[in-house]
């Protein structure tokens, strides 16, 4: 048994478990971005939970690393006996599964599924046989006072779609495959090839609409450009320190949001109906940073218990937090998830910064900053769909192997 044991670990048995679960999760991705609904979607997260596990069965680990393993393993299960759903046991088996698959084979594996599933929803729409390829209603541009204070009915706009529901989800995909892309072409792409996709990034904005996706994609593409030409940046531990600090300040300003939500709300009625905010500068500053994100941060008050605010959050989260839905991604991973887990995730992505610093993975440290910030504003990556979050992939490579040396021929940045 030993014996076979050591041929199936040996064997091609494990990278067939590993692809044909996240086969599985990159699809239902898909079929979640269209129109429509799967009707056995929770058959399949068994499934893929199954595969992966029997992947991490036949992966090698030092005994430090399997107690880690099992740790998480535990808080995750607590997490299932407290709220009813298993989405942290099937994410620690998915991160732990990674060891051992090639990084950018993955990501390549899962850029190609990605694009030919959003491609197959956009031909499907546009040629009118399934999905919609437009959607006409408010996207609350307006300003709060004419809607919300005054009553009056929002202005109604057209944006496309493109068969994906949502033009914000439109948008949101495409900057999932132009991060993705870059990541994995980053040591080839040439200035016109960033060219090319900034135009992409204009004509996608002219479709959706969508501001934080349009802004956040140009920004990633000129900085992605910058460390391209210039080399030298690339090893500058100032740029990786920036990295961090845009990090916490995402984590400070969610965790702010959480906390003064209901007070950022007030200062905006009574500077309508008072031209006087009557709370101090931070409630003032916080009320025109809402105004610019559509309003996300009193959001968080408009159910009756303000599900989303920091008073909301628990230890291990509880089964009514699990079906209610707002944009704010790090306030929804500590409001859906608990705080206990919250906070392993978030020290798992300050490894993951420390290992992207020490392979000097100047890409990486712009992957891991543009995410950060758009979830910060968008939801997208705090899911029950493994498939929407390849940082976990990255995650899973860089966690379970060790640092190079500065003389080995991996170390060079972005290698």
């Amino acid at each position: 048994m030993k014996e076979l044991y050591r041929n199936l670990k040996k064997s091609r048995l494990p990278w067939f478990l590993f692809y044909a679960g996240l086969t599985v999760e990159l699809l239902m991705v898909i079929v979640d971005k269209s129109n429509y609904v799967n009707p056995i979607e929770g058959q399949l997260f068994r499934l893929t939970f199954f595969l992966f596990a029997c992947k991490l069965f036949l992966t090698d680990y030092r005994a430090r690393g399997w107690c880690a393993v099992v740790l998480l393993e535990a808080a995750a299960f607590v997490s299932y006996r407290v709220t009813g759903e298993n989405d942290l046991i099937r994410l620690v088996t998915f991160v732990a599964a990674c060891k051992d698959i090639p990084l950018r084979q993955m990501l390549k594996y899962t850029f190609y599924v990605t694009l030919a599933g959003c491609l197959a929803i956009i031909m499907l729409s546009v040629t009118g046989i399934y999905g919609q390829i437009s959607l006409t209603q408010a996207y609350g541009h307006e300003p709060l006072e004419t809607t919300l204070y005054i009553g009056e009915e929002p202005v109604q706009e057209t944006r496309y779609t493109l068969g994906m529901g949502h033009p914000n989800a439109l948008a949101c995909m495409f900057l999932m495959l132009v991060v993705l892309g870059v990541y994995i072409w980053f040591s080839s792409m040439k200035w016109y090839s960033y060219l090319f996709v900034m135009l992409l990034n204009v004509g996608v904005y002219l479709l959706t609409g969508s501001k934080t996706g349009g802004l956040l994609v140009a920004a990633f593409l000129a900085a992605a450009c910058l460390f391209r030409y210039c080399r030298f940046l690339r090893e500058r531990s100032l740029i990786y320190v920036c990295g961090l600090l845009v990090f916490l300040l995402c984590l400070g300003f969610s965790l702010d949001a959480a906390v003064c939500a209901q007070r950022v709300r007030d200062a905006q009625w009574n500077e309508f109906f008072y031209t006087d905010s009557r709370d101090d500068r931070h409630i003032e500053l916080l009320a025109r940073i809402d105004r610019f994100l559509s309003g996300r941060i009193i959001s968080l008050t408009d159910s009756e218990n303000n599900d989303g605010m920091i008073q909301t959050w628990s230890l291990f989260s509880e089964p009514n937090n699990m079906n209610y839905y707002f944009d704010m991604g790090w306030v929804k991973l500590f409001y859906r998830y608990g705080v206990v887990p919250g906070l392993l995730y978030t020290l798992a992505m300050f490894m993951l910064l420390w290992k992207i610093y020490r392979h000097r993975d100047a890409c990486g440290l712009l992957v891991f900053a543009a995410l950060a910030v758009y979830t910060v504003i968008e939801a997208h990556l705090i899911s029950v769909y493994l498939g929407r979050n390849f940082l976990l992939m990255i995650m899973g490579s860089y966690l379970t192997r060790p640092v190079p040396e500065r003389n080995d021929p991996g170390y060079a940045a972005g290698d």
